[in-house]
């Protein structure tokens, strides 16, 4: 792909928040960390801690991941295999296709595909709060520190044998505090491409996280949600958005800040505070 040779950095858009485990959530850190004795593939934690946490790789892939498939994006750029079966993402090779894509301006191309352009989006570790931490040691009856021991049957597909496997989950209810993702503006367009990220933030509501999502677990939320700016007028002035709307029974912040009139008022919001100019100006 071409090389840009001018990149102007205009503001930034920040996303914090928390996000809430509704269903067990399983995020494995591989079978090189499988004990003797232990569960099949334990969930990722922090070393220094011992908490389980949500990688914001994690994260991010999966968003990256089900935008692909709304989008209807060519998978044409191997990654890995997981189990013997490849794992693709898309990828532009030229730089008009990059310029229109909806998933490589955000997500961004790999390295090795000699680009140079940014990627917008940005997305942090999320972490097990202290006092979260706290409440699972006295308050849940965990089988190991912060997790559960969710038994499942694997079946011999020849002779219909079960054969147990213990699995690791962060039990139902937990809250992850410190979401944030950080999304870059070098371009007009880019404000649209933003609302792609909470579209993708609805998506994975809508589906799971994780591992053994088609067996009930990885469903999350994202709540206590904040949006804010910082221009490049004034880097050091972040700015929030008042009208961010509040949860129901029925519907998500994520889910309500995608229907009008809140989305129209935010893209508003933002080209107000997002300045296209010279630096300086």
């Amino acid at each position: 792909m071409s090389n840009e040779a001018v990149v102007n950095l205009y503001g930034r858009i920040f996303v914090h928040g928390d996000i809430r485990a509704v269903t067990g959530l399983h995020i494995g850190r591989g079978k090189e960390a499988l004990e003797i004795g232990g569960v099949d593939n334990p969930v990722v934690r922090d070393p220094l801690t011992n908490h389980p946490y949500i990688p914001g790789s994690s994260l991010k892939g999966k968003m990256r991941s089900l935008w692909e498939k709304m989008t209807g994006a060519k998978q044409n750029f191997l990654i890995g295999r997981i189990k013997g079966k490849e794992v693709r993402i898309h990828v532009c090779e030229e730089l008009e296709a990059y310029r229109g894509c909806p998933v490589c301006p955000i997500y961004g191309v790999p390295g090795d595909k000699g680009s140079s352009n940014p990627t917008r989006l940005v997305v942090r570790d999320v972490l097990l709060s202290d006092d979260e931490a706290d409440r699972l040691e006295q308050q849940a009856h965990t089988d190991l520190p912060y997790t559960e021991v969710k038994w499942e049957a694997a079946i011999d597909r020849v002779t219909s044998a079960a054969t147990p496997r213990p699995m690791e989950r962060v039990p139902a209810g937990t809250r992850f505090e410190g979401l944030e993702m950080v999304f870059s503006v070098y371009d007009p367009a880019d404000l649209e491409r933003f609302i792609h990220v909470l579209e993708a933030m609805q998506l994975l509501q809508d589906d799971y996280l994780g591992g053994l999502g088609s067996r009930g677990s990885g469903k999350i939320v994202f709540e206590n949600l904040r949006i804010s700016v910082r221009s490049r007028q004034n880097y050091g002035d972040e700015k929030e958005w008042k009208e961010i709307p509040k949860a129901t029974k029925e519907k998500t912040q994520v889910s309500l800040v995608l229907e009008e009139p809140y989305r129209g008022n935010l893209v508003a919001w933002l080209k107000d505070k997002i300045r296209f100019e010279p630096y300086g100006a």
